[in-house]
């Protein structure tokens, strides 16, 4: 043996799978994930998403069937979108007692409430027939202040049909302030809300505005959502205005392509972080594993843990009830 034979030898730790899983630095639990789930007023089958295989709009029976394997696969949490069968430009549905997403809000807490946590996305973007986040001035902007008055209604809406936690995604300015205000004031100070803080223009939305019926008919959302090549300052800005304003957590979104967003957030903040493994992230995942170009399962886990690594406390994922299973 020679004297410059390596006695530092890392593979050691690599040798069996026994002692590669007693030395990861990094784990996932069920109760980390966070299932997205789409409910639809008016269908009688549960709908499958093209772009999303494995995803469906569901009927408020198939919700209930999809949250209860959820919860008995130990899932953290899931987050509703409700679909509704009329929407008009101000989202009237939104806030609605007897609309589709409080309807299933009261139906799927008082069956799961204690099992899991039954969130609600709050926005106007599934329930506006322009597919803007928010309200439009006559010249076709995006009304920032008049939006929040719509988002402090529709959180008391979600908040009295039993939501345990808000989740305003709409990226206006105040709009945590103003929901804590409004839930405060009604009485439901006990409501956290866990705000998508940094939210960007992305491109790997595409799927999700088919499942959830929003595609703006006509410009983006690069008025309000986060330029992709903005500085990570921006990001920073904002998840300090939010907690400032109020938040419990704070979100990125989309997660692949922002791991260094969520990271600074980690460092940073002192509340849980939480991110989104969007419907695009989903979507080429479930193509590419679908022509054999990829081992799927294996990448859904190689995804999901990189987020985690990254320094995501919470993971929203279309795979939350599989991966829950698999751990």
């Amino acid at each position: 043996m020679s004297a410059e034979f390596p006695t530092a030898r890392p593979r050691r730790l690599r040798r069996t799978a026994a002692l590669r899983r007693m030395v990861a630095g990094t784990r996932l639990h069920p109760a980390d994930l966070i299932l997205p789930l789409f409910v639809k007023e008016g269908i009688q089958e549960p709908a499958p998403v093209a772009s999303m295989p494995g995803v469906f709009q569901h009927t408020r029976d198939s919700l209930r069937k999809a949250v209860h394997e959820a919860a008995s696969a130990g899932v953290g949490g899931v987050i509703l979108f409700g679909i509704p069968a009329v929407k008009d430009g101000r989202g009237s549905a939104g806030d609605d007692p007897d609309g589709i997403l409080q309807v299933a809000l009261r139906e799927v807490t008082a069956e799961v409430g204690d099992a899991l946590v039954v969130m609600a996305d709050t926005c106007l973007d599934e329930f506006t027939d322009h597919g803007h986040c928010g309200i439009l001035t006559e010249t076709g902007d995006v009304d920032n202040d008049a939006t929040l008055e719509r988002y402090a209604a529709i959180a008391v809406a979600q908040a009295r049909a039993g939501s345990q936690m808000v989740a305003p995604s709409g990226m206006m300015d105040g709009q945590v302030a103003a929901i804590r205000a409004a839930l405060d004031a009604d009485g439901f100070a006990q409501v956290p809300i866990l705000a998508y803080s940094a939210k960007y223009a992305s491109s790997f939305y595409g799927p999700f505005r088919d499942a959830a019926e929003c595609a703006p008919q006509f410009g983006d959302r690069s008025t309000h959502q986060q330029d992709p090549a903005g500085p990570l300052e921006e990001a920073l800005r904002e998840v300090r205005l939010d907690l400032a304003e109020g938040a419990d957590a704070v979100m990125v979104k989309p997660a692949l392509a922002y791991l260094d967003v969520i990271r600074r957030f980690r460092d940073e903040v002192d509340v849980p972080v939480a991110a989104y493994q969007v419907s695009g992230e989903y979507a080429m995942i479930e193509a590419a594993a679908a022509n054999g170009w990829i081992d799927r399962d294996r990448m859904i886990m190689e995804s999901l843990v990189s987020i985690r690594r990254a320094g995501a406390d919470l993971i929203l994922t279309y795979w939350a009830t599989e991966v829950a299973r698999r751990l």
